[in-house]
C-alpha cells in the first residue's frame, strides 16, 4: 500500500447522457429523476457509486485490498464474518474478546478498511458490529459525493416500443405482438461535486494515494463497462480536481465550486451535444489551491 493522502481535494464531474434515463425513479414508474419544481433532472449519488464500484471490481477482479463490500448477491454479513475469522473469534465470542483487547474496535475496522476499496473510500455501516456493540460499525469515508444535477432543465419523453415475442402461448393465440414502453432523455448534461478529506483518509481508513488514483480513473471510466439500451450514451466529459496544499484545505469547497461556470454557447437554446457548452476553468485560484483538468 501506498502512502496515506495528504492534501485535501475537491472535484466536479461533468457526465451527459444522450436517448438514454441515467437514473430511473422506482416511485415514478422508472421515469428519469427530475426535480419537479425546477425541472433539472437528478442522479443520485447511490447510482454514481455503484458505477465506481462496478468498474473497480472489473479491473481488478476480487484483488487483495481492492474486494467491493456492498456488491450483488453477497450479504453483507458474510463479508463482516471474515473480520471475526481473521481475529479467530464469532458474534458470540467477540464480547468476551473486547473485554481483553480494548483494540479490537479498531483491528476489526482496519481489516475491514484494508481488505474493502469501498469501504476505504466511501465508508459503510456494517450492521454485523452494530448488533455487536462494538464501535466500528459505523465507518465515515474521506470520498464524498452529491447529487448530480442537470446544467439546465430536462423533459424526459415516453417512447412506445412494441415486441414480436409474446410472453405465453395463450396470448400468442389472440396477438403478434406486445406494447412497451421506455423513457429516455433526449440530452441532459450533469454536474456533480464530491470532496476527498485527507484527515478522514488519516485517522480512520488510509485511503491512499494508489486508491486515489484508482479513483480518478474509476470517475472517468465508469460508464465505459455499464452501457445499456436504457441508459443510452452516457460519457464523463470533464473531471476538474482542485488539489489544496493541506491537510485542510486553504479555501472553502463551495467557493472553488462557484469558478467553474458552464453555459451554452451563443445561439444554442435547446442543447444536444456536449459542444453546445462552454466550460470555464478558473485561471486565479485561491493561494494553495490548484486546479486539474482530466477527459
Amino acid at each position: 500500500m501506498s502512502e496515506v493522502i495528504k492534501n485535501k481535494y475537491d472535484f466536479v464531474v461533468l457526465f451527459d447522457v444522450e436517448n438514454g434515463n441515467p437514473n430511473g425513479d422506482p416511485d415514478a414508474g422508472n421515469m428519469p429523476r427530475i426535480d419537479p419544481e425546477s425541472g433539472y433532472g437528478l442522479v443520485t449519488d447511490v447510482c454514481l457509486k455503484r458505477k465506481i464500484r462496478n468498474y473497480i471490481e472489473t479491473i481488478k477482479e476480487d484483488e487483495q485490498g481492492y474486494q467491493i463490500y456492498i456488491k450483488k448477491n453477497i450479504p453483507l454479513n458474510c463479508s463482516d464474518e471474515r473480520a471475526y475469522e481473521y481475529l479467530k473469534t464469532d458474534e458470540k465470542g467477540v464480547k468476551a474478546l473486547k473485554k481483553a483487547d480494548p483494540e479490537l474496535d479498531k483491528k476489526i475496522r482496519d481489516f475491514m478498511c484494508q481488505n474493502f476499496f469501498d469501504i476505504r473510500t466511501f465508508g459503510a455501516v456494517m450492521t454485523t458490529f452494530v448488533k455487536a456493540n462494538l464501535n466500528c460499525g459505523q465507518v465515515r469515508g474521506p470520498v464524498q459525493l452529491g447529487f448530480a444535477r442537470s446544467v439546465d432543465p430536462i423533459l424526459p419523453q415516453e417512447i412506445t416500443i412494441t415486441r414480436v415475442a409474446i410472453t405465453t402461448e395463450s396470448d400468442a393465440e389472440n396477438k403478434k405482438s406486445e406494447m412497451g414502453r421506455k423513457y429516455i432523455i433526449p440530452y441532459g448534461l450533469y454536474r456533480v461535486e464530491g470532496y476527498i478529506s485527507a484527515n478522514l483518509a488519516r485517522r480512520v481508513t488510509g485511503f491512499s494515494e494508489n486508491d486515489l488514483e484508482l479513483l480518478w480513473q474509476a470517475i472517468l471510466n465508469m460508464f465505459e463497462h455499464d452501457h445499456s439500451a436504457a441508459r443510452g450514451k452516457m460519457a464523463v466529459r470533464k473531471l476538474i480536481i482542485f488539489k489544496h496544499d493541506s491537510e485542510l484545505g486553504c479555501a472553502p469547497a463551495h467557493k472553488l465550486f462557484d469558478l467553474i461556470k458552464v453555459t451554452k454557447k451563443q445561439g444554442i437554446e435547446i442543447p444536444r451535444a456536449f459542444s453546445d457548452y462552454e466550460i470555464e476553468i478558473p485561471l486565479n485560484l485561491p493561494d494553495g489551491v490548484t486546479c486539474i483538468c482530466r477527459e
